[in-house]
């Protein structure tokens, strides 16, 4: 077991996924997450699990991603962190997008969708909507992608120039 300080090997963990170091951020943020549990801070332990998930989905390995991501979103709305929950279904969901589990990767995507909703978190939910969005387009499931984008750029708290001519451009019939 690791006797480190956790937000050290959290802090180490975040460099060394910048310097894309995949593999030595995951183990970083296992280590941390080991610490956290032992400790019974279970929401960062749970936050260093997502943090290993995005680091492991980095490296190319997506199940050990999905792994690290499960039951995190439990935890996080057992604390009453909506955004952090959100994003744990947001992590769940690309990981299984990777493993060509796309039904159920859009069904996350948009549960994510509405947590970030109801959480206030405009851009975030513009985020996985445009996610859904996508892999419905690649499912050819043209219609409902182009209603999921229409949502998704209507959902952003600051649009772009591009977003607002790509707002109105969907509106003309």
């Amino acid at each position: 077991m690791p006797d480190n300080d956790p937000s050290k090997l959290v802090e180490d963990g975040k460099l060394a996924f910048e310097n894309k170091q995949y593999d030595m951020a995951a183990n970083l943020f296992q280590q941390a997450a080991e610490v956290y549990t032992l400790g019974y801070d279970l929401v960062l332990a749970a936050e260093a699990q997502n943090n290993r998930s995005v680091a492991l989905l980095k490296a190319g390995k997506a199940k050990e991603a999905l792994d690290a991501a499960l039951g995190t979103d439990e935890v996080f709305a057992g604390a009453n962190d909506m955004k952090r929950q959100a994003m744990a279904f947001g992590n769940q969901a690309a990981a299984l997008e990777v493993l060509h589990r796309e039904d159920e990767a859009i069904a996350l995507y948009e549960r994510a969708a509405e947590i970030f909703a109801q959480a206030g978190e405009g851009d975030l939910r513009a985020m996985v909507m445009q996610s859904a969005a996508a892999l419905k387009l690649k499912k050819g499931k043209v219609a409902e992608s182009a209603f999921k984008m229409m949502g998704a750029l209507e959902a952003k708290e600051k649009p772009t120039i591009l977003d607002r001519i790509l707002r109105l451009l969907m509106r003309i019939k």
